[in-house]
């Protein structure tokens, strides 16, 4: 005896049922294949899950300017910024430690660092304010750093005035 095909209105089976799809034999073939195919895919899935991840956090480690493994440390929201107020701390130290027998550089260091722990300080209590509060905490302890790099690149001997928006050397 045959079975008539079920009369669709599009001609893309639109008008079948759910159970005259779905069969015991049509689930039993389904659970075969998975059956064959989970230990193969499974693997290969995960290997790219895990690919991907990696990708991800060296891709964030890179624009925070840090190792992916110390990128644990600069998450959240004031992460960037945190990373950046380490960098400067770190710079600062060398600068102490290569020229800190000058005058100039004794006393941007001394006048700097405790400034870097406030600002970190207050990156941190940021984290617990309302959005626009923290935004603008946020904005303003940017704006204090973007007031600090250009000094210290300066008694660096870095000459960040001919440079362009890519840190290149801009032209002429």
């Amino acid at each position: 005896m045959k079975r008539r095909k079920a009369q669709t209105t599009d001609g893309a089976g639109a008008g079948r049922s759910l159970t005259s799809v779905i069969t015991a034999s049509n689930a039993k073939r389904a659970i075969a294949v998975g059956k064959v195919l989970a230990p193969v895919l499974v693997p290969i899935v995960m290997r790219a899950a895990g690919a991907a991840r990696g990708a991800w956090d060296d891709r964030r480690a890179r624009r925070l300017g840090v190792s992916p493994g110390e990128l644990t440390s600069y998450s959240g929201r004031g992460g960037a910024l945190h990373a950046r107020i380490a960098g400067i701390a770190a710079s600062l130290r060398e600068l102490k430690e290569s020229g800190g027998r000058s005058a100039a550089v004794s006393t941007f260091v001394a006048e700097t660092e405790p400034r870097l722990a406030d600002l970190a300080a207050a990156v941190r209590a940021a984290e617990l304010m309302p959005t626009e509060r923290r935004r603008a905490a946020h904005r303003a302890v940017a704006t204090e750093l973007d007031r600090v790099e250009p000094e210290l690149l300066r008694l660096l001997g870095v000459d960040s005035s001919t440079s362009g928006p890519t840190g290149l050397p801009g032209p002429g």
